[in-house]
């Protein structure tokens, strides 16, 4: 048995229950908080208290390039991820002001990227390969390349773990990777480039109309395919296949995860393809600005907390929408109940 198929840690029914009954004892009315309610009561049946914490975060960004890219499906080249990657390090990236700000403890990943070798503190080098294949042409990665991709998402959830996370992030960034996104969701979710192609980094008319036409392409030539893991093998980057493994390992461990926008939601789906109960460890952040975002979520019956217009990446999404669920948290915790302000509970 792969490791990935190991089952997931169940729900804490109980500390469920509890965490309900405490909501409706709060001096307000029932429901009144909306979806801070629904946060807290699912947070407390994974982490197994009435009151769940949302105060050490870990994220990690993983990072990849895509062979789809030298056929020009992004504004952007190929060099950026690179270059990102030492941005993330330095601290001049959006998810690294956003981690610092809530004293995250933040992990970059190199999961295989294009470029001579380098040394840079603050990135971990994990390479698989310096870049997946064109995946027009033939998978995107060898299954042993999956399998070590797969490892890299686990073993970060395992550190995270160990370092007593109580929530955790996967973040992206890899120049072609909506484009790879959206294969893949086309073929989890047997639908076109129409649904599911966005402007990524923001393409021109005709770099979108090419993007589109790639992606069909891509669809169609391994729609065959009714293996998840496949799949990912087939288009997928090494920066999504570590998330992926992230996902799954969470699952396992109880440790629960923000699943951020398009990209993230992608992963997020095709782990839950493999192992359906992992759903049960995944809160979402946002509906991204990304085209086939609300088709993936919708195929996750997924009900985001944010619609900000978000299309970043990086984790930042999720990052966001973690100030909501820690001050959901938080009023959880120190509210008043109806017996405790000595105030009428309704008839």
């Amino acid at each position: 048995m792969n490791w990935y198929t190991q089952p997931t840690k169940p729900l804490n029914q109980t500390t469920q229950q509890q965490a309900q009954d405490r909501q409706n004892q709060l001096t307000k009315p029932t429901g009144a908080l909306g979806q801070m309610e629904d946060v807290v009561i699912a947070l407390a049946g994974m982490q197994g208290k009435i009151c769940p914490t949302a105060d050490k975060l870990h994220i990690a960004t993983f990072a990849g390039d895509h062979g789809i890219a030298s056929l020009g499906v992004s504004a952007y080249p190929q060099a950026v991820t690179r270059q990102m990657l030492y941005n993330f390090a330095s601290g001049g990236a959006c998810i690294s002001v956003m981690a610092r700000h809530y004293g995250a403890t933040s992990q970059v990943v190199d999961c295989g990227t294009l470029g001579e070798s380098y040394t840079c503190d603050g990135v971990e080098q994990c390479h698989v390969a310096p870049c997946t294949q064109n995946f027009l042409q033939d998978f995107a990665m060898t299954s042993e390349q999956l399998e070590q991709a797969l490892n890299i998402g686990k073993q970060s959830v395992e550190r995270a773990v160990e370092n007593g996370a109580d929530i955790y992030i996967a973040g992206e960034m890899g120049i072609g990777n909506t484009t790879a996104s959206s294969v893949l969701a086309g073929l989890l979710l047997n639908e076109n480039a129409e649904i599911l192609t966005g402007l990524g980094t923001g393409v021109d008319d005709k770099t979108f109309a090419f993007k589109k036409q790639v992606i069909q392409q891509a669809i169609d030539k391994y729609q065959y395919l009714d293996n998840p893991l496949e799949m990912l093998r087939a288009v997928a980057g090494f920066e999504m296949v570590a998330m992926v493994g992230a996902y799954l390992r969470a699952g396992q461990l109880g440790l629960p995860v923000i699943v951020g926008g398009f990209i993230s939601a992608v992963c997020a789906l095709c782990a839950v393809r493999i192992c359906p109960s992992v759903r049960d460890y995944m809160l979402f952040s946002h509906c991204s600005a990304e085209y086939g975002n609300k088709a993936v979520l919708h195929a996750l019956h997924a009900k985001p907390l944010l619609d900000l217009g978000l299309r970043l990446g990086e984790g930042t999404g999720a990052t966001t929408a973690f100030g909501i669920i820690q001050l959901a948290c938080v009023v959880h915790r120190e509210m008043a109940t109806f017996a405790d302000a000595n105030v009428s509970d309704k008839s």
